[in-house]
């Protein structure tokens, strides 16, 4: 790719076996919901998706959404694309059995079959694009859908408008403080959110995925400092 998706030091965490290792006790403290954003990603693409979709999956290494909508949905065949080798070795292993139905491959989105694809999700991973790549990005997935396919995204969305940031911030810590993370390794992160991720406004976010070619863009899922929407190609 001509433009590096993402800070090299950012990278290079997910190419550590022993942070590696961690990090399925991350999501489900510094998220709210977690959990349920799965179950409401694959409800969203049930409404439109076939009963034996392809689903596209960007940023799937660790495997956790790739497992919850394979359980959900036992028809369902994925393509599940991560730049991290070492994050897709620990989803192949959080699969299991279910890896029989997924396909993963490493790289950015040029590196996903041309499709057709039935549905698409992005969790968790734009926020390490800028606007540009961003944009480019998400019409590299419009371009793989079918018409009319539904997409989900969430990522890192919060007012960034300098009185506001901080507190978003520090809601962001707290919440995962009071989930059971250790203080310091939440202030790690913290500083790390600050820092490395393209964070944008809701409202350009949303902008963002309709310069892109989507439409119907909804947001159905709002929790601290994280957005997700769905839409459609």
């Amino acid at each position: 790719m001509s433009l590096e998706p993402a800070p090299a030091d950012v990278l290079a965490a997910f190419e550590d076996p022993e942070k590696v290792a961690r990090y399925m006790e991350g999501p489900t403290r510094f998220v709210p919901g977690y959990g349920d954003l799965h179950r409401m990603t694959g409800v969203l693409l049930a409404e439109r998706a076939p009963r034996d979709a392809t689903v596209l999956v960007l940023g799937a290494g660790g495997g956790l959404e790739l497992k919850a909508m394979a359980e959900a949905h036992p028809a369902w065949r994925f393509v599940g694309v991560d730049p991290a080798a070492e994050m897709l070795r620990l989803a192949e292993r959080t699969l299991g059995p279910l890896a029989a139905r997924v396909q993963l491959v490493q790289g950015y989105i040029d590196a996903a079959p041309e499709g057709p694809f039935d549905a698409a999700t992005c969790l968790l991973t734009l926020h390490f694009l800028d606007a540009d790549e961003r944009r480019r990005t998400l019409g590299e997935i419009r371009r793989r859908l079918t018409p009319g396919a539904p997409f989900v995204a969430a990522h890192s969305s919060f007012p960034q408008n300098p009185a506001e940031r901080p507190l978003w911030l520090s809601r962001y810590a707290a919440f995962a403080i009071a989930a059971g993370a250790e203080p310091e390794l939440t202030e790690n992160a913290r500083k790390v959110v600050e820092a490395a991720l393209m964070l944008f406004d809701p409202a350009q976010d949303e902008a963002i995925l309709k310069a892109a070619g989507f439409s119907g863009v909804n947001l159905f899922y709002a929790a601290f400092t994280w957005r997700g929407w769905v839409a459609y190609a």
